[in-house]
């Protein structure tokens, strides 16, 4: 065994569950007990400026100088109390993952005077460099100002000793640099678009929040066992490693008893999340060896996506007291199943009304129905740009691979609910007669919910498959920033919304149609319209594949091809019309997201190049060396016989000689192909040229090493293997 892959497990093996101090209090005691929440808002700060911040979250009014003043000085005693020292505007850029840079509170005052500083001024505004964050050309790097703003919608927190402000990230020109920004816009088009059709139902309807619940998987992995591979170290993944004789092929690992070692870290975990506003709820073993997942209850989504970026810095600040390395990658080993974040969807009232959900009479019901076509009608009209939103390297391995969503997008209702819907298809076009009306209401619209409650199933092939009372986006990445699909499927919906009540209105006022059965009308055209994308089959089957291409449904497999849906003409109008980003940020974030895409596909070849070249081929000589001298010792003692008993060793010294040449031609070409895609200067050619020309060569260069392998003496092979990353607590 190689010496530093012998250490590592001799390291891992140390490592005993950490203890973790059990807190006497509930945890609903500890909820939010780091947050200046508004709890802590009303004890820190007067009542005008509490009713300032309740109208900006609800209504987006701006909040005064004065406010804002009123609540740095309590938020600063909040968190003077609660341990804090610092300060920092906390916020998303587009390198996916959140920033920070942090400010103490000290500030002198006079010779051997200080005080502890902080106003309205620096709680609204800060000017972070924004030079050297992904602009795709909005800035020059001359040209590095960029500011955060406040946004009141997402409270403040305290990790460790420094005050989190959430904030939005925008150029010194307006643009947005992050990914709150537009999701905040997405949101706001939304809450007026759904509010203008639910008053179809319900007058008092004056706000439509969209929720989010999301489901995060992911990795455990010994710190010393996933130190010891480059491979995981530097690209999160492993790009070499054989499958070992037990995986997930017995099916004892999902939902299976939480490992010790493993409950210990959640446990720490949940604590951590509890105590900063982040409500989960449930956790549990995933299917894959040492794959867990948590999730929590439903947020209003910009305050989910929020608490999932924290959870995620959460959880490796956590690993590291339990010698764990948290691994996101979307699909970190082969061989086994990969890892997601689905995204549960819907929009609830300020009445309190969920409105994909039933309700008791056939008049919510029709309002379900309204909400629920829309949002299949708009994945219908959007699905390419719906599968661009969640196009990454990482996902790229995970969509289509029999343990996820295809890369198809398709709705999944249901059964039952696919009847109701061909029931509604057959309504006749323009006045129900009363008959018609009656049987539709009772027979039809009146029993969906004895319909959703005994009679829908699921389907996780589904990449979009409608569960009970929400839509759940199953497609989604388990590296995932949530604000990014959040984003497109906000304003999909919005959009969708907004022409549905245009058509609803226009038959109202010019056809003197009355309102029901103007909703009726255009509801059964949405039907028609979005039958294609509907599918309730087993999407991991090649039977779909060739029936998705006759319904005209692209199977877009690259990332690269994906993210052109998000500059497309239709695209660009969409998001201009609801002021959620304009063609100079689309542009931006398409250019960001080809150079992302490019390099990390550039990292995993060199790092996989230089595994192959300075560890595995050295190794497979050195041990090819030891089968020639028991070869030509075999050849001293049985002289011209010698071939009788040296059989099986020249066999593999043969074997090993084709697969360290497979490696080698292969890791030159790769390397030839790199090459020639750095000197193309268009970024999208070149990240097409790394997906098409590249990255094909993982694999070839992975058989020959994974070969080897099986062949090299156990003692000598220089990776930690699959086994001991899997299966080592």
């Amino acid at each position: 065994m190689s010496t530093l892959r012998f250490h590592a497990i001799k390291e891992s093996l140390k490592h005993k569950p950490v203890e973790v101090d059990e807190i006497s209090d509930k945890r609903s005691k500890l909820y939010g007990a780091k947050v200046f929440n508004s709890n802590a808002l009303r004890n820190f700060i007067t009542d005008e400026a509490y009713k300032a911040i309740q109208a900006a979250v609800d209504h987006g009014t701006k909040i005064s100088h004065s406010i804002a003043d009123q609540v740095a000085s309590g938020m600063k005693a909040w968190a003077l109390e609660v341990g804090a020292t610092h300060y920092t505007h906390w916020f998303q850029p587009l390198t996916g993952i959140t920033a920070e840079k942090h400010d103490a509170f000290f500030e002198p005052v006079g010779p051997g005077n200080a005080i502890e500083k902080f106003g309205g001024a620096q709680l609204v505004q800060q000017e972070p460099d924004a030079s050297s964050f992904p602009n795709g050309g909005i800035r020059n790097t001359f040209e590095a100002r960029g500011y955060t703003a406040w946004d009141p919608t997402s409270p403040a927190f305290v990790m460790g000793t420094t005050l989190c402000i959430p904030t939005i990230f925008v150029a010194y020109t307006g643009e947005a640099l992050d990914n709150k920004t537009p999701l905040l816009r997405a949101l706001q088009s939304i809450d007026k678009s759904a509010s203008d059709v639910a008053q179809y139902f319900d007058k008092n309807v004056k706000k439509v929040i969209a929720t989010l619940g999301w489901e995060q998987e992911f990795f455990l992995i010994d710190s010393d066992l996933a130190n010891s591979r480059a491979d995981i170290t530097l690209a999160g993944r492993t790009l070499l490693g054989h499958s070992p004789a037990k995986g997930q092929q017995l099916d004892d690992h999902y939902f299976g008893s939480i490992p010790s070692r493993a409950m210990a870290y959640l446990r720490d975990l949940e604590m951590e999340c509890i105590q900063l506003g982040i409500p989960v709820k449930t956790r549990h073993n995933e299917v894959a060896p040492n794959q867990f997942e948590i999730a929590p209850l439903f947020e209003e989504a910009n305050l989910a996506v929020d608490h999932n970026s924290l959870l995620m810095d959460v959880m490796n600040k956590v690993a590291q007291k339990h010698n764990f390395n948290v691994l996101l990658h979307e699909k970190p080993f082969a061989g086994v199943n990969g890892s997601g974040k689905h995204n549960n969807w819907s929009l609830s009232t300020n009445t309190g009304v969920n409105l994909l959900a039933p309700g008791k009479t056939p008049m919510s019901n029709l309002q379900f129905l309204t909400f629920f076509i829309n949002t299949i009608m708009a994945v219908h009209k959007h699905a390419d740009l719906l599968r661009s939103s969640i196009a990454t390297a990482g996902n790229e391995h995970r969509l289509g691979a029999n343990e996820a969503p295809p890369a198809i997008i398709s709705v999944f209702i249901g059964e039952q609910l696919t009847r109701t819907l061909d029931n509604l298809e057959k309504v006749s076009k323009g006045e129900l007669t009363p008959e018609e009306k009656t049987d539709l209401k009772l027979n039809v619209v009146g029993k969906i919910p004895y319909v959703l409650l005994d009679n829908t199933d699921r389907n996780r092939t589904s990449p979009f498959a409608f569960t009970g009372n929400k839509f759940e986006f199953r497609a989604v990445g388990s590296s995932a920033n949530c604000a990014v699909p959040m984003t497109v499927l906000n304003t999909i919906v919005s959009d969708q919304l907004r022409s549905f009540k245009k058509e609803v209105d226009s038959l109202i006022s010019d056809k003197k149609m009355k309102k029901d059965d103007a909703i009726f009308n255009v509801l059964r055209d949405y039907i028609k319209k979005s039958k294609a994308i509907r599918f309730e089959g087993d999407g991991y089957g090649d039977e779909w594949v060739k029936e998705a291409a006759k319904r005209g449904l692209n199977n877009i497999k690259s990332t690269p091809e994906a993210l052109k849906a998000k500059v497309s003409k239709s695209t660009v109008k969409l998001f201009a019309d609801h002021q959620v980003m304009n063609e100079v940020e689309l542009e931006a974030r398409h250019e960001i997201e080809l150079e992302e895409y490019m390099m990390r596909i550039q990292i995993e070849g060199r790092v996989l190049g230089d595994l192959a070249r300075n560890h595995i081929i050295p190794v497979a000589i050195r041990y090819q060396n030891i089968l020639i001298k028991n070869v030509t010792g075999l050849k001293d003692i049985f002289g011209a016989e010698y071939k009788t008993h040296a059989k099986e060793q020249l066999d593999l010294i043969s074997e090993i000689s084709e697969h360290i040449s497979g490696i080698k031609v292969k890791v030159d070409e790769m390397i030839d192909e790199r090459k020639k895609a750095n000197n193309m200067s268009d970024a999208e050619e070149k990240a097409i040229a790394y997906a098409d020309k590249v990255k094909p060569y993982f694999e070839e260069i992975r058989y020959h090493s994974d070969k080897l392998e099986m062949m090299v003496d156990d003692e000598m092979w220089p990776l930690t293997k699959y086994r001991e990353l899997l299966f080592t607590k």
